[in-house]
């Protein structure tokens, strides 16, 4: 056996392990060879890129990867699936098995120190859909070392982890990856190239980390972020007003940090969010922050 996973190698791999996929764990196996050589194309990954990915299931995407870049470092929650990964890759990638680490954990709870060798530059992955943005944030926030990213996820999260100011699909997830990373949405992905076939749309995210907009505890801009947009239609007057004490506490506030407090969640850069915290910081307002 050599190369990639097609429909029928997938199948054969499934029953070989009992495995059949689960709703609980997101598992939707990619089968279609051209959908992960045009998401590896899109990762636009270099060859000294260390690359974590997430959930690799049978080994399809993980196989496309291998020759794209240095290392992967596949976490893999079920251990079925995290024992079989090395030996497929070895039947059929044998002079590449080396560059592949398995690590099996959830990602939601693995640690950057719990990833073996060199710390990874790029994140890589078909994400199961129910956790799709806690993962995300988890490992931008424990591996600083990563410069970019590209995801496969439900189409209607990418459209919000996408999402620019001022748009229906702008959220706290939309402001939190800004706070890492530039993103924007990387095509569509047919349902016919996962099995079992979803009954949602998928599309691809693209980000490109940087430094975040300021010094402040994200912590502190996130529970922000999360009291804005906890009632969407309300002011940030209102919406803050919980987390500030008061209505005219979170008024002065806003208008301190150049905020209308008249304007709504949906209408602010992450920047401005930024700067909200560093006032509410500086008049001691820092409650109970959260990831």
């Amino acid at each position: 056996m050599h190369g990639l996973l097609g429909p029928a190698e997938i199948r054969e791999l499934a029953q070989e392990l009992g495995v059949r996929p689960t709703k609980k764990l997101g598992q939707n196996f990619v089968h279609d060879t051209n959908t992960v050589r045009r998401i590896v194309s899109a990762a636009r990954l270099t060859p000294d890129d260390v690359v974590v990915e997430v959930g690799p299931g049978l080994g399809s995407l993980t196989l496309a990867l291998l020759p794209a870049c240095r290392r992967v470092v596949a976490v893999e929650i079920d251990p079925v699936l995290a024992e079989r990964l090395p030996r497929t890759v070895r039947d059929r990638l044998p002079r590449l098995a080396d560059r592949l680490d398995v690590v099996g954990a959830d990602a939601l709870r693995v640690h950057a120190d719990a990833l073996p060798g060199p710390a990874p530059t790029a994140l890589v992955a078909n994400l199961p859909y129910n956790v799709a943005v806690p993962v995300v944030l988890h490992l931008l926030a424990e591996l600083p070392s990563l410069t970019s990213g590209l995801v496969m996820v439900q189409a209607e999260v990418a459209d919000r982890l996408a999402a620019a100011p001022g748009g229906k699909a702008y959220g706290a997830p939309s402001v939190k990856l800004a706070w890492y990373a530039d993103a924007r949405r990387a095509g569509a992905v047919p349902r016919t190239v996962f099995w079992p076939v979803p009954n949602v749309d998928s599309a691809l995210v693209s980000f490109t980390c940087r430094q975040p907009p300021s010094p402040v505890d994200r912590r502190v801009l996130f529970s922000v972020v999360d009291a804005a947009f906890a009632q969407r239609r309300k002011t940030l007057r209102a919406a803050l007003a919980g987390w500030t004490g008061s209505a005219d506490n979170s008024g002065r506030l806003l208008r301190e940090a150049g905020v209308d407090p008249s304007a709504r969640g949906e209408q602010l850069r992450v920047d401005q969010f930024a700067r909200i915290a560093e006032v509410a910081v500086a008049h001691g307002v820092d409650h109970s922050p959260v990831r």
